[in-house]
């Protein structure tokens, strides 16, 4: 049985509103079809909004007080005794921080491991305006000889990590957006080596535009796609020097980004044979990436727009 026909055949044998997780439970336990990905509630819930999309009038859903969605055989509604108050899938929009999944994604793949900063957690008194990135990332720089390391990094720490700032957009479509977008990466990106802004969508009339900010600013460009591992670096970022006394003062502002220095630091201060543990820790306390290709089930559970 495909997932699509265990789906059918759950709202079939239930006769209710589910939502995808119940769904998910059933089929399971039920050993209605085989799940080949490692987030099965993920799949289920991309093939439930695949009836919605495709106009397939089998399958409808409605929306229930907390926000989320319900669904339910449309043989069924006369039973169910309410009516379809369904929102055209067109007007459900993602939101900016449903992209980071992607790009840490992207970013895993380029050896950057990297943390969102929740600006909410930032304290309430500062009165700076864009003084921290979406997301912050290291680089590690590996060395041939483990003595050598070890010996080195007692000299100088900061030669052995690069340091990321970026600045992440859900579009940029004017000459207004990128302009506001571009000098916010400016303001909260110079404590990092590198820098960049980063958007879903860009105005390709913006380019000539942005490599002029590029070479004036050094402020880098990425275009993510939904499939992380396509994303383009459309303009590369200048290196610049550690600026320490920011850094330490955003670590007294936010929480999230003193962890992450910490975290840096530990990895700096370990033994050779420690490195991988260290190394699996930080990963484990930094964002989540997508596997394989469960940035497809993510993107259509997100209504984030997939390429054709």
């Amino acid at each position: 049985m495909t997932i699509k026909e265990a789906v059918l055949k759950t709202l079939k044998d239930n006769k209710k509103c589910m939502n995808h997780k119940e769904v998910c439970d059933y089929i399971i336990k039920n050993n209605l079809a085989k799940f080949e990905t490692k987030t099965p509630d993920a799949t289920v819930s991309a093939t439930l909004g695949d009836f919605i999309r495709k106009d397939d009038n089998r399958v409808k859903r409605i929306k229930s007080d907390n926000g989320s969605y319900l669904y339910y055989l449309s043989n069924y509604e006369n039973e169910l005794n309410f009516k379809n108050e369904e929102s055209s899938f067109k007007d459900i929009k993602y939101k900016e921080r449903d992209l980071h999944p992607l790009f840490v994604t992207y970013l895993k793949s380029i050896n950057i491991i990297s943390k969102t900063i929740y600006h909410e957690e930032s304290k309430r008194n500062s009165n700076q305006k864009w003084i921290h990135p979406d997301v912050v990332g290291v680089e590690f720089i590996k060395l041939k000889s483990k003595i050598g390391s070890k010996f080195l990094k007692t000299i100088d720490k900061n030669k052995f990590f690069n340091l990321y700032s970026f600045e992440l957009k859900k579009e940029i479509k004017t000459d207004y957006e990128l302009k506001e977008a571009y000098f916010q990466a400016v303001s909260n990106s110079s404590w990092a080596n590198y820098a960049f802004l980063v958007s879903f969508e860009l105005n390709d009339n913006l380019l000539d535009e942005l490599q002029r900010l590029n070479q004036s600013f050094g402020i880098g460009f990425i275009l993510l796609k939904a499939n992380p591992y396509e994303s383009k670096l459309l303009f590369n970022a200048k290196y610049r020097e550690l600026d320490f006394k920011t850094i330490d003062r955003l670590c007294d502002e936010n929480k999230g980004f003193r962890e992450f220095i910490e975290l840096i630091d530990k990895y700096l201060d370990a033994e050779d044979k420690y490195l991988n543990g260290v190394k699996k820790e930080f990963e484990e306390k930094c964002d989540n990436i997508l596997n394989n290709e469960d940035y497809i089930f993510y993107c259509k559970d997100k209504n984030i727009p997939l390429e054709e």
